[in-house]
């Protein structure tokens, strides 16, 4: 969001809980949700005296693997330290985490900025939308430009632990530890971004990431990801680009794409009000209240100072070789832009198609899976997207075999005389002028409706995409 006064600087902390079998410093089990409160613990996630942590090496591997997938460095050296403040979802009085040494730097993801203003709702529909890819989501996609590319500059990918979850009852308020201790690695960005709609993309490309990392569920209901966007105003001039604000509001622990956009365009707007009036925004901590469709002040933003960092004395620094980085590296796999960009050259799809089909890691892969078994019955990649894309296709529930038997009952038609055919097509062209003008005018659908006219004219099943085909030819 920009206007003429001010340009919104925007810098993100996404919190991403991984999916170790075990928690972080301890033997006790990670997987919290739906367990009876208070029932995963032990001395060391319950902070007790003379308890002492043992890192888990599975998730520091697989924070450096979120790392090296979003282009950082590895330093080989890394520490852990203490941070120090007290609230009550803390039972030691601190957090250990990582301060100066963190085990990724300086890496980066690439956004695509669309220009054409748009209907989000309509070009990204509905979650199930999304996964399947529904026919009026590609029209309204298949529209928007792509003006160019940004990079958002990521400062680093540091490791620590989960703290206890806080549950408000009415006057009072429950903790529950079985969070408390399960392996938490943050993101953190550069204040890059200057608008809601370019943090969104962003997060849905991490998550994404994450998820064919295989690291994390990354499901925001469950707190699996976690968003902490900083929120400032600078005003536009073309002398202040590259310096900050004197001030940065942050909002905490929001859970899900369509809160954080919301609060940062509500932000952006309060914080215009208060710089309209002479004033200069305080520097704090806010939450999200979704009922009241608001920010609301939490406390007075600390510094690094306020938290007393320091090493953990109880964990020693952790060193790298190049080869064990080599080899966590190579566990990677390929990541959802090589998948896209090989779909596309490999199997002749279209930018919105190989989008749709490599958005989540199973798709992609029962996509390809499909592949080899239609190769025996000569149904081609372009097929089985069109059907995966198109039709409600539960993957959980419908083998590669079972998909293309669907294609292939679905393509049968009878044989039907060519010359009949163009026939009838030149008579529905002549008798429906509006429809032939309103394609020639941009509007696509008309094509659906001479095709339902043509059809209309045989009693038995044709080939719906020859019909389509000698209709543009004849429209021509």
């Amino acid at each position: 969001m920009k206007n003429d006064k001010y340009i919104p600087v925007i810098g993100l902390e996404v919190h991403v809980e991984l999916k170790t079998k075990s928690k972080m410093f301890c033997s006790c089990k990670a997987e919290y949700f739906g367990e009876k409160p208070n029932t995963n613990t032990c001395p060391v996630c319950l902070g007790l005296p003379g308890a002492l942590p043992v890192p888990n090496q599975k998730a520091i591997e697989w924070c450096v693997m979120i790392g090296l997938s979003l282009g950082c460095k590895i330093p080989l050296f890394s520490k852990f330290d203490r941070k120090n403040y007290f609230y009550p979802d803390l039972p030691k009085g601190y957090q250990i985490s990582q301060y100066d040494e963190p085990f990724a730097i300086n890496g980066s993801l690439k956004l695509k900025i669309k220009n054409d203003p748009f209907d989000k709702t309509q070009a990204f529909g509905s979650e199930a939308q999304a996964r399947r890819g529904h026919p009026e989501q590609s029209r309204t996609d298949e529209k928007l430009k792509i003006d160019e590319e940004k990079i958002i500059r990521i400062r680093r990918v540091h490791m620590e632990e989960d703290t206890a979850k806080l549950i408000h009852q009415g006057q009072d308020s429950l903790i529950d530890f079985n969070r408390s201790g399960v392996p938490l690695v943050e993101i953190v960005t550069q204040p890059d971004f200057e608008s809601a709609q370019e943090v969104v993309e962003y997060l849905k490309k991490l998550q994404q990431i994450v998820r064919y990392l295989g690291v994390s569920d990354a499901d925001m209901e469950k707190g699996n990801m976690r968003l902490e966007p900083n929120i400032s105003l600078r005003i536009n001039d073309k002398e202040l680009i590259g310096k900050l604000p004197n001030y940065k509001v942050e909002v905490k622990n929001i859970n899900s794409f369509r809160f954080v956009e919301k609060a940062i365009e509500y932000e952006i707007k309060r914080q215009e009000e208060i710089l309209n009036n002479g004033e200069t925004p305080a520097q704090e901590t806010m939450g999200w209240n979704e009922k009241k469709g608001q920010t609301v002040s939490q406390r007075i933003k600390e510094e690094a100072n306020d938290y007393r960092y320091f090493p953990e004395p109880d964990i020693p620094p952790i060193r790298f070789t190049q080869d064990q980085i080599s080899k966590i590296k190579s566990q990677i796999g390929e990541l959802p832009e090589e998948k896209l960009k090989r779909f596309q050259a490999g199997f002749g799809l279209s930018a919105y198609d190989a989008e749709i089909l490599t958005r989540e890691k199973p798709m992609a892969n029962f996509f390809e899976e499909t592949i080899i078994v239609g190769k025996k019955h000569n149904v081609n990649p372009k097929q089985i997207a069109n059907f995966l894309i198109n039709r409600d296709i539960d993957i959980n529930l419908t083998l590669p075999a079972q998909l293309i038997q669907i294609i292939l009952n679905a393509t049968q038609t009878d044989q039907i005389d060519e010359k009949e055919l163009e026939k009838i097509i030149d008579k529905v062209l002549k008798e429906n002028p509006k429809a032939v003008s309103d394609y020639k005018s941009g509007k696509q659908n008309a094509i659906m409706f001479l095709m339902g006219q043509v059809m209309k004219n045989f009693k038995e099943k044709i080939d719906a995409e020859k019909v389509r085909i000698l209709i543009m030819e004849g429209l021509r």
